[in-house]
């Protein structure tokens, strides 16, 4: 019973007692939800840190025993090997002069050169040392290769060099892995590729084969019987391109010339 100036009965004090208490029961187990959700996001970002610490870093700038037989330095093709004019392109998937050339200048010369059948492009790696990730851009890119897409790796390589290059990160595997996933590649023979370098000896026989040519700036072409270092413009890369056909006239009509009549 209540009286006029007694206030609440015992009955309703031990109700809003109950409210208060199980009011204080939530708050607390939604403070301990709370930092257990906080406990379990440090925890898989320390785990993040420790995976990311475990992966290996880049392979640096890789030496090959000099006195080790290297295989043929054939590169990788470009369209038709019976093409009338034949160039080769020594490039650094790090330098961007390279990034320049392959990203701006080379899907004109792909559409209206080498579909055309008017020249065959071969791409030879001349990784140099100032580049700590681009062996592994190179290596990457090879591996690829065996798989049918090196052309396909070598532009998404390319397209993203401001985010695996040494400038970017000490690890471009994992952004490289990312690129390869991409494509659509069998990963698990990709990452054993990419594990064993299975490809070191070939990157370092077309090193080699820049070395004997007197190559010293990446990119380097050399189309016809002409070699000209550092990026081109579409123009520019057309107007050698001329010139080499040029070249394969007057040679035509000289043999042509001298035969016995």
């Amino acid at each position: 019973m209540v009286s006029k100036a007694g206030g609440a009965s015992s009955k309703e004090r031990r109700g809003k007692g109950g409210q208060k208490a199980a009011a204080t029961a939530r708050t607390k187990n939604s403070k301990l939800t709370f930092y257990a959700l906080l406990a379990l996001i440090a925890a898989g970002g320390a785990g993040w840190i420790v995976y990311q610490a475990s992966r290996p870093k880049s392979l640096g700038v890789v030496t090959v025993d000099p006195n080790i037989p290297l295989p043929e330095s054939a590169g990788y093709l470009l369209g038709d090997s019976a093409a009338p004019v034949k160039v080769l392109e020594f490039a650094d998937f790090e330098c961007p002069a390279c990034g320049q050339f392959a990203t701006i200048t080379e899907p004109d010369v792909r559409k209206r050169l080498i579909e055309t059948g008017i020249v065959s492009l071969r791409f030879l790696d001349f990784p140099l040392p100032v580049h700590q990730n681009t062996w592994d851009a190179s290596m990457a890119a090879a591996c690829a290769a065996e798989q049918g897409k090196f052309w396909e790796m070598h532009d998404s390589i390319f397209q993203n060099q401001d985010q695996w290059s040494t400038r970017a990160t000490d690890r471009p595997r994992t952004v490289l892995e990312r690129l390869a996933r991409s494509l659509a590649l069998d990963m698990t023979r990709w990452n054993q590729c990419y594990d064993e370098q299975r490809y070191r000896l070939q990157i370092a026989a077309h090193v080699r084969e820049g070395e004997r040519r007197n190559v010293r700036v990446t990119p380097t072409f050399i189309i016809g019987s002409r070699m000209i270092p550092g990026a081109l413009s579409y123009d520019a890369f057309k107007a050698y391109v001329d010139s080499a056909l040029a070249d394969l006239q007057a040679e035509s009509k000289g043999k042509a010339g001298s035969e016995p009549r």
